[in-house]
């Protein structure tokens, strides 16, 4: 005789209370993304997310709380990848390559430009929640690169600097896609980018390259 299925356990309320919070704010994000934050309605994250408007307003009491806390959902799982990949880089990569390649999948996402557009959208609501998450997500993930570029031998102060340059060119060709979209010359002017770094670091040193040169330098036929 065949023994019965062992009984699954029981989930507590507050496993449950979290898979529908988590449930609601993946809903939200889509939503938001498809619909932009002045076309936000919670009766369309209901739908999405085949939740009632009551388990929203449980969780989110106000619809300014359930964009606040979709935005800052979306920047963790963002801040998680970057700090994975720049943790976890293997010494045979180019840690620019690598840099530039995760700040392009942030700022030529969708998620960038809908905070592009809250910022730019009439009143003070969406810049109130995008600059304080923004600062709050956004340099934690820059400064893991940072500490990526000082294990391969840069100074803190070059470290940094390079950061700052890398991700301010891949933010600006983000926005250029606005009004002129060219892949290609896009990804052209990245390798430049990496060319120009890594000429000058070879000037600036004279000396053995970093982790990952090598790899760069047959990656691109130099």
């Amino acid at each position: 005789m065949k023994k019965p299925p062992a009984k699954r356990p029981r989930r507590s309320q507050e496993d449950r209370s979290r898979e529908t919070r988590l449930q609601i704010l993946e809903a939200a994000l889509k939503v938001m993304l498809k619909s932009g934050y002045t076309g936000f309605r919670v009766a369309d994250v209901a739908t999405r997310g085949g939740v009632s408007r009551g388990a929203i307003l449980h969780h989110f009491p106000t619809k300014d709380d359930l964009v606040a806390h979709t935005i800052e959902h979306a920047y963790e799982r963002a801040l998680a990848r970057s700090r994975s990949r720049a943790s976890h880089l293997d010494a045979s990569k180019d840690p620019i390559e690598a840099m530039i390649i995760d700040s392009k999948e942030f700022y030529f996402g969708d998620f960038f430009f809908l905070l592009a557009t809250m910022g730019a959208s009439k009143g003070t609501g969406g810049r109130a929640i995008t600059v304080p998450l923004t600062r709050q997500y956004r340099l934690p993930a820059e400064y893991a690169w940072q500490q990526t570029l000082e294990a391969r031998g840069l100074p803190r102060e070059l470290a940094e600097d390079t950061v700052w340059l890398a991700l301010s060119i891949v933010r600006g060709l983000a926005i250029r896609t606005a009004f002129q979209n060219e892949p290609e010359r896009f990804q052209r002017l990245f390798d430049l980018f990496r060319e120009i770094f890594w000429t000058y670091w070879d000037v600036k040193t004279a000396s053995k390259p970093l982790g990952g040169r090598g790899a760069a330098k047959k990656a691109t036929s130099r």
